[in-house]
């Protein structure tokens, strides 16, 4: 089945309602500041948000950062201004975009996800380091690893916003698990004033093993500090590096 990309160009209009930017967010957010915090070896005032989206992280570390955003999709972008028009959004592929500058911080959230090769997995983290200031910390958190994948596992989330009723659909399937890749399909459910539209995505990710990504972080240059978030009921590895002054 051929990739799209319809969240990030037609239905970019939905990416608000998946997902409130004020709590869930925000949880996730309060733990990326402490792990800057933690690790950072240096005054952190700038932070890059590599593959921002819509701003919903953005958002968040604002209000403890000078963030800059960047993505790939000019759709995603402008709903990030619009939720946040003090910070700064940049269009560009997290592969290999070079800014000009450096930042005290970098966060790369799910976008890494998409990077569904071992060379744009590779090239992604040197674009964080890249960007970085010696001192500064890179926070990354894979939604899946090799040891982590729940084979066939489907999410629903239910979203209601001005008369407009939305089901996000999303599973994850690997169709041959010797190689790094998965796809995930979503069905979206959009009943306006109770008109049913039904839309579908699929996408190739990239999924590693525990050790491909310690191993990968610590080749770029990176000190590499493990630790698991819980929202909930769910169980994440992340890892805070820090570039070496």
């Amino acid at each position: 089945m051929k990739d799209t990309c319809h969240l990030y160009t037609e239905l970019a209009w939905l990416w608000p309602m998946w997902g409130d930017a004020a709590t869930e967010y925000a949880h996730y957010c309060q733990h990326v500041t402490g792990l800057i915090r933690q690790y950072a070896q240096r005054p952190v005032a700038t932070l890059l948000d590599i593959g921002c989206g819509g701003g919903k992280n953005a958002m968040n570390l604002n209000r403890e950062f000078n963030v800059t955003g960047l993505d790939l999709s000019p759709a995603m972008l402008v709903q990030a201004k619009e939720l946040n028009p003090d910070c700064t959004f940049v269009q560009g592929d997290m592969r290999i975009c070079r800014l000009g500058r450096t930042f005290d911080a970098v966060l790369m959230d799910d976008a890494i996800s998409h990077m569904n090769c071992r060379a744009d997995f590779v090239t992604a983290f040197r674009t964080a380091y890249d960007h970085m200031n010696p001192g500064g910390v890179l926070v990354v958190t894979p939604d899946v690893m090799i040891e982590t994948f729940q084979q066939n596992k489907t999410t629903t989330t239910p979203a209601t916003r001005d008369g407009l009723d939305v089901v996000f659909i999303e599973n994850v399937y690997d169709p041959d698990p010797t190689d790094e890749q998965y796809e995930t399909t979503i069905l979206y459910l959009i009943r306006d004033h109770g008109n049913l539209r039904i839309e579908s995505e699929h996408w190739t990710m990239g999924i590693f093993s525990l050790d491909t990504w310690r191993q990968v972080l610590r080749e770029t240059g990176f000190q590499v500090h493990e630790g698991l978030y819980r929202p909930g009921e769910d169980e994440y590895t992340v890892f805070a590096c820090v570039k070496a002054r």
